[in-house]
């Protein structure tokens, strides 16, 4: 077994989503993320906040606001799962509800340290 990391980009803008929009999303993630867990698959996750960040580059570290990317280069949140392989990991990424409002979900292989 291997970890993964599902990071997600782009999607539907839920600062514009009406508090009922704003639930009906998060419990189509929950459902998806419940799904996850009762395969004891899940390690965790949290979302991330759109409005606010910084990023530091270079060698002298140069610290400005971000990040400040286009909506869909933006990342909202990520998952951590175990897997046998890359490819379960990826079929269980099709379930995000991300994918309802084109965004992306990138898989990525956590190395081991």
């Amino acid at each position: 077994m291997s970890k993964y990391m599902f990071l997600f980009r782009g999607g539907s803008d839920m600062q514009q989503a009406s508090p009922a929009e704003t639930q009906a999303n998060m419990m189509k993630w929950k459902i998806w993320m419940d799904e996850i867990a009762a395969k004891g698959k899940l390690i965790g996750g949290e979302p991330l906040t759109y409005d606010s960040g910084k990023v530091l580059s270079g060698r002298a570290k140069k610290v400005t606001d971000g990040p400040f990317a286009e909506g869909k280069e933006i990342v909202g949140g990520y998952l951590i799962v175990e897997t046998k392989d890359i490819d379960e990991a990826a079929e269980l990424s099709k379930g995000c509800p991300i994918f309802e409002n084109d965004g992306s979900v990138e898989v990525r292989v956590v190395m081991a340290m």
